[in-house]
């Protein structure tokens, strides 16, 4: 279900909710306190014609019609993106740019690796989480591209969760300043719940929280999160579960993925669109 500020007249997707207004704890310890106010219907007004256009209104229909479209279409631009299938990549490596890295590891650091996969979200390959060594709970598995950058704008990913005890699933990390400090969209469906993050100098802290959210182990899912400055929202296959609005880390970073612990995961088609 959607947790979100603003217009609440959308049909919540799924059967439950958890705002952040009580805080939780994750396994490092730190707190959560972020309350996720809702607000009732927007009454929707009727703007007459003269009103809206102004001088134009004079003008006959058509006229005014293309006078709009053209100020449109003059104006908007197509945002630059970003995409990775990871289809060009040779088997066993990762894309040119890429690092794998940890939040705070105790370990060796998992291996990630591009593999040729026929269950793939757009086949041949996809990149998984292969090889992990350190499966302690606040140990935090990335792997990101410290050249992409991202700032404002949409990041998109195909996510499936393929294996795990302790935890399954994962997301895009973005604003990505270094391993200890960015913010993270996870999906886990050994709990049915999205998540939003920011990690700070090695700190987890829970931002906003959809519940009964239910995609199996081994199904693909697209997770999709909108930045615009301090505002937020995160999607599942199309349909908005978070929003709200933080300020942690307002720069532009790296963009990246993220599993946690012993969480195997697969990524598929990346794409990063940026507003700036």
């Amino acid at each position: 279900m959607r947790v979100a500020v603003g217009d609440s007249r959308q049909t919540p997707p799924y059967p439950g909710l958890v705002s952040t207004g009580q805080a939780s704890t994750d396994p490092l310890g730190s707190i959560s306190g972020a309350t996720i106010p809702t607000k009732g219907p927007k009454s929707v007004g009727v703007t007459k014609h003269s009103e809206y256009f102004g001088p134009l209104a004079r003008l006959p229909l058509l006229p005014v019609a293309a006078a709009v479209f053209m100020a449109i279409s003059v104006g908007a631009s197509a945002a630059p993106a970003v995409q990775v299938s990871f289809d060009d990549v040779s088997d066993g490596k990762l894309p040119q740019g890429w690092t794998a890295a940890a939040t705070n590891p105790t370990g060796p650091l998992a291996h990630w690796t591009v593999v040729a996969d026929p269950a793939a979200n757009s086949p041949p390959n996809v990149v998984s989480l292969t090889q992990i060594s350190d499966r302690s709970g606040g140990h935090f598995n990335l792997a990101w591209a410290p050249g992409i950058r991202f700032q404002n704008g949409e990041i998109e990913v195909a996510v499936r969760a393929d294996s795990g005890r302790g935890d399954q699933g994962g997301g895009p990390m973005w604003r990505v300043r270094d391993a200890n400090n960015y913010y993270v969209a996870r999906y886990n469906p050994l709990e049915n719940n999205f998540r939003i993050y920011y990690v700070q100098n090695g700190r987890r802290i829970q931002l906003a929280s959809a519940e009964n959210v239910r995609v199996a182990t081994g199904q693909w899912l697209t997770v999709r999160i909108v930045h615009n400055g301090f505002h937020i929202e995160g999607w599942i296959d199309g349909q908005r579960l978070l929003e709200f609005d933080d300020g942690t880390f307002p720069d532009e970073g790296g963009v990246g993925l993220w599993t946690k612990a012993d969480a195997a995961t697969s990524f598929d088609d990346l794409i990063v669109r940026t507003d700036d």
